[in-house]
């Protein structure tokens, strides 16, 4: 297991502790974790508030947390594995692995049923499915959409089915775009972990636990929360108003996505939201994709994945909130090109992804800083809480060496 020591100094953050604090004080928060790295020496570790809070039992750095579509990252490393062996190639086709998914049909502009459509002018390609712009659809953001109908219906998400009877629901229906010409978050990534199958002929947990968790010392990332470590999973928590994020209230919501996730195996292994971790383990999968020592994958392929994959211009977007002008996609996470009012001026270049419940990681090549936060509360990735944190430990980084300089050209340590 990772060490969470602190091993540099000099970086205030206790104004990130005060502000997390008044989350937590105003009932809009359980409890936050978080882990802040220079380089890879931890400059801060903290928990602040409750892993439950009925029980009243203090958040720790141990506790287990449904890390959502922080999956996405593990599954995508997957692929950049096999990516290195020869195994798949970035623009094969995805038939060529996966042939149920060639000869797509493609929603026309407006269709309101499922047979207007058009055929595909393209395949999807392994470097679409990667940055979420394939044409799939997810069937969580976009209610009231034709796709969002059909998905559901069809039991796209059903934790009862297996990763390949997904991509033969998916078979079945059309596109929402052109392969390559937008972007829409997606169940690509579930696609992803079915390809990771197809290549290594094992299922996906086998794959990932011999070549990324047991290599790494995760020992407490998996699908399912083992029955003698289940009481250091925290509570799940629902906001009072899904559309006044800063509305105070939180109801337990443990049961969800569905009742006793977690707690037993079920035949998805989800690849695009399914895995549940603590800090060390996330510290352990970010740090591997530092430079300074061994790394996960080779810096070439880090570096691949950390480039926009997306055309000029072409910004993501989510179907409730619209575009994010300046926020692209590279192969396993959004990419901060030019930051917003929301972003300390210095995120740019920031790669980074998170989960619906608020735990979310990044990584600045330009600031040779990283970080990791853990929180549990629904559509929390978007929420007030993790902007402000994360532009505070931006701050605090920059002030730690603001100060460092000073002291380092001050008369006293020149003499």
């Amino acid at each position: 297991m990772e060490d969470l020591k602190v091993t540099a100094s000099g970086y205030d953050f206790k104004p990130a502790r005060a502000a997390m604090q008044r989350y937590i004080d105003g009932n809009l928060l359980s409890g936050i974790s978080w882990a802040v790295m220079v380089g890879r020496d931890l400059v801060d570790v903290n928990c602040v508030g409750w892993a439950d809070k009925e029980a009243q039992t203090a958040l720790r750095t141990d506790h287990i947390f449904r890390v959502f579509s922080n999956t996405k990252l593990i599954t995508s490393c997957a692929a950049l594995l096999l990516f290195e062996e020869g195994k798949l190639g970035l623009d094969d086709p995805i038939e060529k692995f996966i042939p149920q998914l060639g000869n797509r049909k493609v929603l026309r502009s407006g269709a309101t049923s499922l047979d207007d459509t058009e055929p595909a002018k393209s395949s999807i390609t392994i470097r679409q499915l990667l940055s979420h712009s394939s044409g799939l659809s997810y069937g969580f953001f976009d209610p009231g959409t034709v796709i969002f109908k059909a998905l559901n219906e069809r039991g796209v998400h059903n934790p009862m089915t297996t990763l390949a009877q997904m991509v033969d629901v998916l078979a079945d229906l059309p596109l929402i775009y052109q392969p390559g010409t937008s972007w829409e978050y997606s169940l690509a990534i579930d696609v992803v972990a079915r390809l990771v199958e197809v290549i290594s002929g094992q299922s996906f947990d086998t794959f990932i636990k011999a070549r990324i968790l047991d290599p790494l010392g995760m020992v407490d990332t998996g699908f399912v929360v083992p029955e003698k470590d289940q009481g250091r999973l925290v509570a799940y928590y629902a906001g009072a108003d899904l559309m006044d994020p800063m509305k105070p209230g939180l109801t337990r919501t443990d049961n969800a996505p569905f009742p006793g996730a977690y707690l037993r195996p079920v035949a998805r292994l989800n690849g695009g939201g399914g895995l549940v971790s603590t800090m060390p383990d996330m510290v352990a999968l970010i740090r591997s994709l530092l430079p300074g020592g061994k790394t996960l994958l080779k810096p070439e392929t880090i570096a691949q994945m950390m480039t926009n994959q997306l055309p000029d211009g072409q910004w993501i977007r989510f179907a409730m909130m619209g575009e994010q002008p300046g926020k692209a996609h590279g192969l396993a996470g959004g990419l901060i090109l030019k930051p917003s009012a929301f972003d300390h001026p210095d995120a740019s270049g920031e790669f980074y992804w998170g989960g619906v419940a608020g735990t979310q990681w990044w990584i600045s090549p330009k600031r040779n800083m990283a970080g990791v936060m853990m929180a549990q509360r629904q559509m929390a990735f978007v929420h007030p809480f993790s902007f402000e944190f994360k532009r505070l430990a931006y701050e605090a980084i920059k002030q730690g060496r603001e100060g460092q300089s000073e002291r380092s050209t001050s008369p006293s340590a020149l003499a």
